[in-house]
Protein backbone atom coordinates (compact mmCIF):
# COMPACT_ATOMS: atom_id res chain seq x y z
CA UNK A 1 0.00 0.00 0.00
CA UNK A 2 1.25 3.48 -1.12
CA UNK A 3 0.66 6.32 1.12
CA UNK A 4 1.59 9.95 0.80
CA UNK A 5 3.05 11.41 4.12
CA UNK A 6 2.59 15.11 3.92
CA UNK A 7 4.90 16.65 6.51
CA UNK A 8 6.66 13.68 6.35
CA UNK A 9 10.14 15.49 6.78
CA UNK A 10 8.93 17.26 10.55
CA UNK A 11 8.55 15.59 13.93
CA UNK A 12 5.97 13.12 14.12
CA UNK A 13 5.90 12.72 10.36
CA UNK A 14 9.14 11.21 10.37
CA UNK A 15 8.40 9.12 12.78
CA UNK A 16 5.36 8.09 11.43
CA UNK A 17 7.33 7.52 8.25
CA UNK A 18 9.69 5.05 9.79
CA UNK A 19 6.56 3.52 11.54
CA UNK A 20 4.72 2.36 7.66
CA UNK A 21 8.09 0.88 6.46
CA UNK A 22 8.15 -1.12 9.45
CA UNK A 23 4.65 -2.36 8.91
CA UNK A 24 5.36 -3.06 5.26
CA UNK A 25 3.48 -0.06 3.95
CA UNK A 26 5.44 2.74 1.43
CA UNK A 27 5.48 5.61 1.86
CA UNK A 28 6.36 8.36 -0.23
CA UNK A 29 6.84 11.99 1.25
CA UNK A 30 5.54 15.81 0.18
CA UNK A 31 7.14 18.65 2.06
CA UNK A 32 8.16 22.26 1.45
CA UNK A 33 11.23 21.62 4.48
CA UNK A 34 9.93 25.33 5.71
CA UNK A 35 9.59 23.11 9.52
CA UNK A 36 11.10 19.77 7.97
CA UNK A 37 14.17 18.35 8.00
CA UNK A 38 15.73 16.88 4.91
CA UNK A 39 18.06 14.29 7.01
CA UNK A 40 15.14 12.78 8.55
CA UNK A 41 13.88 11.35 5.75
CA UNK A 42 14.89 7.49 5.30
CA UNK A 43 17.07 6.43 2.33
CA UNK A 44 16.17 5.80 -0.24
CA UNK A 45 11.96 7.22 0.34
CA UNK A 46 11.01 9.06 -2.84
CA UNK A 47 10.63 12.57 -1.65
CA UNK A 48 8.79 16.01 -3.30
CA UNK A 49 9.86 19.37 -1.72
CA UNK A 50 6.90 21.00 -2.41
CA UNK A 51 4.37 23.47 -0.54
CA UNK A 52 0.75 21.42 0.32
CA UNK A 53 -1.03 24.74 -1.33
CA UNK A 54 0.03 23.20 -4.71
CA UNK A 55 -3.00 21.16 -5.87
CA UNK A 56 -2.37 20.61 -9.09
CA UNK A 57 0.69 18.81 -8.35
CA UNK A 58 -0.02 16.67 -5.21
CA UNK A 59 -3.04 16.15 -7.79
CA UNK A 60 -0.81 14.76 -10.38
CA UNK A 61 1.21 12.82 -7.62
CA UNK A 62 -1.58 11.18 -6.23
CA UNK A 63 -2.42 9.48 -9.71
CA UNK A 64 1.40 9.24 -11.11
CA UNK A 65 2.45 7.43 -7.75
CA UNK A 66 -0.92 5.34 -7.16
CA UNK A 67 -1.19 6.63 -3.65
CA UNK A 68 -3.69 4.52 -1.79
CA UNK A 69 -4.00 6.69 1.13
CA UNK A 70 -2.79 10.20 2.75
CA UNK A 71 -1.67 11.10 5.99
CA UNK A 72 -1.37 14.88 6.47
CA UNK A 73 1.07 16.54 8.60
CA UNK A 74 1.71 19.23 6.83
CA UNK A 75 0.97 22.46 9.49
CA UNK A 76 2.10 25.47 11.19
CA UNK A 77 2.01 24.56 14.97
CA UNK A 78 3.43 26.77 17.11
CA UNK A 79 0.91 28.42 19.41
CA UNK A 80 2.27 32.15 20.25
CA UNK A 81 3.29 32.55 16.72
CA UNK A 82 0.29 31.85 15.40
CA UNK A 83 -1.52 34.97 16.63
CA UNK A 84 1.58 36.96 15.42
CA UNK A 85 0.64 35.79 11.70
CA UNK A 86 -2.51 34.53 11.79
CA UNK A 87 -3.33 34.56 7.80
CA UNK A 88 -0.17 32.57 7.14
CA UNK A 89 -1.57 29.84 9.60
CA UNK A 90 -5.47 30.41 8.15
CA UNK A 91 -3.64 29.64 4.52
CA UNK A 92 -1.08 26.61 5.22
CA UNK A 93 -3.51 25.24 7.70
CA UNK A 94 -6.64 25.55 6.25
CA UNK A 95 -6.11 26.23 2.85
CA UNK A 96 -3.60 23.82 2.77
CA UNK A 97 -6.22 21.20 3.80
CA UNK A 98 -8.52 22.21 1.34
CA UNK A 99 -5.49 21.83 -1.09
CA UNK A 100 -4.81 17.93 -0.45
CA UNK A 101 -8.86 17.25 -0.06
CA UNK A 102 -9.41 18.91 -3.38
CA UNK A 103 -6.20 16.61 -4.97
CA UNK A 104 -7.36 13.30 -3.05
CA UNK A 105 -11.11 14.08 -4.37
CA UNK A 106 -9.75 14.15 -8.05
CA UNK A 107 -7.62 11.49 -7.88
CA UNK A 108 -9.97 9.39 -6.28
CA UNK A 109 -8.20 8.66 -3.02
CA UNK A 110 -10.31 6.68 -0.54
CA UNK A 111 -8.43 7.45 2.93
CA UNK A 112 -7.02 10.12 4.56
CA UNK A 113 -5.60 10.32 7.71
CA UNK A 114 -5.04 13.73 9.65
CA UNK A 115 -3.09 15.29 12.42
CA UNK A 116 -5.38 17.37 15.09
CA UNK A 117 -4.46 18.49 18.33
CA UNK A 118 -5.86 18.66 21.78
CA UNK A 119 -5.67 22.64 21.27
CA UNK A 120 -9.63 22.11 19.52
CA UNK A 121 -10.67 21.28 23.15
CA UNK A 122 -9.37 24.81 24.38
CA UNK A 123 -9.97 25.76 28.40
CA UNK A 124 -11.27 21.87 29.12
CA UNK A 125 -13.61 21.25 31.79
CA UNK A 126 -13.00 18.64 32.49
CA UNK A 127 -9.65 16.13 33.88
CA UNK A 128 -9.82 13.91 31.08
CA UNK A 129 -11.58 14.60 27.80
CA UNK A 130 -12.88 12.64 25.18
CA UNK A 131 -14.10 12.79 21.74
CA UNK A 132 -17.52 13.79 22.99
CA UNK A 133 -16.61 16.77 24.90
CA UNK A 134 -17.04 20.09 23.62
CA UNK A 135 -14.60 22.00 21.12
CA UNK A 136 -13.93 25.78 22.20
CA UNK A 137 -10.20 26.42 20.46
CA UNK A 138 -8.93 29.34 22.32
CA UNK A 139 -5.78 30.11 19.68
CA UNK A 140 -5.84 29.90 16.07
CA UNK A 141 -4.12 27.21 15.42
CA UNK A 142 -6.64 24.88 17.56
CA UNK A 143 -9.21 27.17 15.60
CA UNK A 144 -7.73 26.05 12.14
CA UNK A 145 -7.13 22.50 13.29
CA UNK A 146 -10.99 22.48 14.31
CA UNK A 147 -11.78 24.07 10.83
CA UNK A 148 -9.53 21.42 9.17
CA UNK A 149 -11.43 18.75 10.87
CA UNK A 150 -15.10 20.30 9.75
CA UNK A 151 -13.86 20.58 6.00
CA UNK A 152 -13.17 16.63 6.20
CA UNK A 153 -16.56 15.54 7.52
CA UNK A 154 -18.28 18.27 5.37
CA UNK A 155 -16.87 17.35 2.21
CA UNK A 156 -16.06 13.79 2.48
CA UNK A 157 -19.60 12.83 0.92
CA UNK A 158 -18.56 9.10 0.89
CA UNK A 159 -15.89 9.89 -1.58
CA UNK A 160 -13.35 8.92 0.88
CA UNK A 161 -13.05 7.55 4.63
CA UNK A 162 -11.72 9.86 7.05
CA UNK A 163 -10.03 10.15 10.39
CA UNK A 164 -8.57 13.00 12.59
CA UNK A 165 -5.95 12.25 15.09
CA UNK A 166 -6.82 14.41 18.31
CA UNK A 167 -3.32 14.04 20.63
CA UNK A 168 -2.52 15.93 23.03
CA UNK A 169 1.63 16.36 24.14
CA UNK A 170 3.90 14.49 21.35
CA UNK A 171 7.68 13.68 23.10
CA UNK A 172 10.60 11.35 22.92
CA UNK A 173 12.58 10.60 20.08
CA UNK A 174 13.14 7.28 17.95
CA UNK A 175 15.25 4.32 20.18
CA UNK A 176 18.31 4.83 18.02
CA UNK A 177 18.56 8.81 18.42
CA UNK A 178 18.84 9.35 14.71
CA UNK A 179 15.62 11.42 14.77
CA UNK A 180 13.88 13.25 17.34
CA UNK A 181 12.44 16.78 18.44
CA UNK A 182 14.41 19.40 16.26
CA UNK A 183 11.73 22.85 16.41
CA UNK A 184 13.28 26.23 16.26
CA UNK A 185 12.35 27.74 18.16
CA UNK A 186 11.64 24.93 20.64
CA UNK A 187 8.77 25.15 22.61
CA UNK A 188 8.19 21.59 24.85
CA UNK A 189 9.06 21.21 28.21
CA UNK A 190 11.00 17.96 27.33
CA UNK A 191 13.68 19.37 25.11
CA UNK A 192 14.11 22.59 26.74
CA UNK A 193 14.82 21.12 30.18
CA UNK A 194 17.59 18.93 28.54
CA UNK A 195 18.68 21.85 26.65
CA UNK A 196 19.11 23.60 30.29
CA UNK A 197 20.79 20.77 31.36
CA UNK A 198 23.42 20.45 28.93
CA UNK A 199 23.91 24.48 28.74
CA UNK A 200 23.09 24.89 24.96
CA UNK A 201 19.66 27.00 26.46
CA UNK A 202 18.46 29.30 28.83
CA UNK A 203 17.40 28.37 31.93
CA UNK A 204 14.26 26.97 32.17
CA UNK A 205 10.98 29.41 32.62
CA UNK A 206 8.30 27.52 34.96
CA UNK A 207 5.02 28.79 34.53
CA UNK A 208 3.17 29.32 37.74
CA UNK A 209 3.79 26.95 40.68
CA UNK A 210 0.11 27.88 42.36
CA UNK A 211 -2.23 25.79 40.45
CA UNK A 212 -4.65 23.99 41.63
CA UNK A 213 -2.67 20.29 41.50
CA UNK A 214 -0.88 18.78 44.33
CA UNK A 215 2.20 19.98 43.44
CA UNK A 216 1.31 23.41 42.15
CA UNK A 217 2.04 22.79 38.75
CA UNK A 218 0.44 21.98 35.44
CA UNK A 219 -0.57 18.27 34.43
CA UNK A 220 -0.26 16.97 30.45
CA UNK A 221 -0.74 14.05 28.94
CA UNK A 222 2.98 13.24 27.74
CA UNK A 223 2.66 10.50 24.66
CA UNK A 224 5.60 8.88 23.01
CA UNK A 225 6.33 9.56 19.12
CA UNK A 226 6.46 6.01 18.77
CA UNK A 227 3.48 5.52 20.12
CA UNK A 228 1.77 8.29 17.91
CA UNK A 229 3.40 7.04 14.92
CA UNK A 230 1.87 3.78 15.41
CA UNK A 231 -1.52 4.89 16.16
CA UNK A 232 -1.63 6.51 12.22
CA UNK A 233 -0.11 3.02 10.77
CA UNK A 234 -3.47 1.71 12.66
CA UNK A 235 -5.79 4.67 11.23
CA UNK A 236 -4.70 4.37 7.75
CA UNK A 237 -5.44 0.84 7.66
CA UNK A 238 -8.63 1.05 8.94
CA UNK A 239 -11.67 1.79 7.37
CA UNK A 240 -13.69 3.99 10.24
CA UNK A 241 -13.94 7.82 10.18
CA UNK A 242 -14.40 10.54 12.64
CA UNK A 243 -12.17 12.08 15.54
CA UNK A 244 -10.17 9.54 18.06
CA UNK A 245 -7.70 11.01 20.86
CA UNK A 246 -4.32 10.27 21.62
CA UNK A 247 -3.73 10.02 25.12
CA UNK A 248 -2.59 7.97 27.95
CA UNK A 249 -5.30 8.47 30.17
CA UNK A 250 -3.56 9.87 32.79
CA UNK A 251 -0.95 12.90 33.64
CA UNK A 252 2.50 14.13 34.56
CA UNK A 253 3.12 16.90 36.35
CA UNK A 254 5.82 19.53 35.06
CA UNK A 255 7.41 19.12 38.60
CA UNK A 256 7.70 15.16 37.96
CA UNK A 257 9.11 15.68 34.21
CA UNK A 258 11.46 17.67 35.96
CA UNK A 259 12.45 15.64 39.36
CA UNK A 260 12.66 12.57 36.79
CA UNK A 261 14.99 14.82 34.24
CA UNK A 262 17.12 15.30 37.33
CA UNK A 263 17.37 12.10 38.38
CA UNK A 264 17.82 10.30 34.56
CA UNK A 265 20.89 13.38 34.11
CA UNK A 266 22.41 13.26 37.22
CA UNK A 267 21.73 17.45 36.48
CA UNK A 268 19.63 20.08 38.16
CA UNK A 269 17.76 21.66 35.82
CA UNK A 270 18.58 25.27 35.81
CA UNK A 271 14.93 27.32 35.76
CA UNK A 272 13.41 30.04 36.67
CA UNK A 273 9.68 30.74 38.13
CA UNK A 274 7.55 33.13 36.17
CA UNK A 275 3.48 34.04 36.83
CA UNK A 276 0.95 32.00 35.79
CA UNK A 277 -0.29 32.46 31.79
CA UNK A 278 -3.65 33.49 31.38
CA UNK A 279 -5.92 30.74 30.12
CA UNK A 280 -3.55 27.87 31.02
CA UNK A 281 -5.74 24.91 32.25
CA UNK A 282 -4.10 23.23 35.57
CA UNK A 283 -4.78 19.68 34.02
CA UNK A 284 -5.17 18.54 30.43
CA UNK A 285 -5.68 14.37 30.10
CA UNK A 286 -7.00 12.47 27.11
CA UNK A 287 -9.09 8.91 27.02
CA UNK A 288 -7.98 6.89 24.62
CA UNK A 289 -11.24 4.34 24.95
CA UNK A 290 -11.94 5.16 21.26
CA UNK A 291 -8.50 4.86 20.30
CA UNK A 292 -8.21 1.02 21.97
CA UNK A 293 -12.13 0.26 20.71
CA UNK A 294 -11.08 1.35 17.41
CA UNK A 295 -7.44 1.20 16.62
CA UNK A 296 -6.60 -1.76 18.86
CA UNK A 297 -4.17 1.36 20.39
CA UNK A 298 -2.63 2.11 23.70
CA UNK A 299 0.38 3.69 24.65
CA UNK A 300 3.00 1.57 25.51
CA UNK A 301 5.88 3.55 26.53
CA UNK A 302 5.84 5.84 29.83
CA UNK A 303 7.41 9.12 30.74
CA UNK A 304 10.76 7.68 31.99
CA UNK A 305 11.16 6.05 28.53
CA UNK A 306 9.75 9.71 27.13
CA UNK A 307 12.55 11.24 28.42
CA UNK A 308 15.39 8.48 27.76
CA UNK A 309 14.95 8.62 24.24
CA UNK A 310 15.30 12.40 24.40
CA UNK A 311 17.65 12.57 26.46
CA UNK A 312 20.06 10.34 23.73
CA UNK A 313 18.76 12.10 21.31
CA UNK A 314 19.54 15.42 22.78
CA UNK A 315 23.00 14.36 23.67
CA UNK A 316 23.75 13.49 19.58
Amino acid sequence: MRILVTGGAGYIGSHTVRALIEHGLEPIVLDDLSRGHREFIPEGIKFFERSILDTEFITEVLVREKIEGVIHFAALSNIGEDSRIPLKYYSVNVGGSVSLLSAISAAGVKRIVVSSSAAVYGLAKKDVIHEEDECAPVSIYGETKLIMENCLRACSNQKYSWMALRYFNAAGAAEDGKIGEKHNPETHLIPLALKAVMGSGNPLTIFGTDHPTPDGTPIRDYVHVDDLAEAHVAAILSKESGVVNLGTGSGNSVKDVLDLIEEITGTKVPMLIGARRAGDPPKLVASFDRAFQILKWKPRKDIRKIILSAWNWEQS
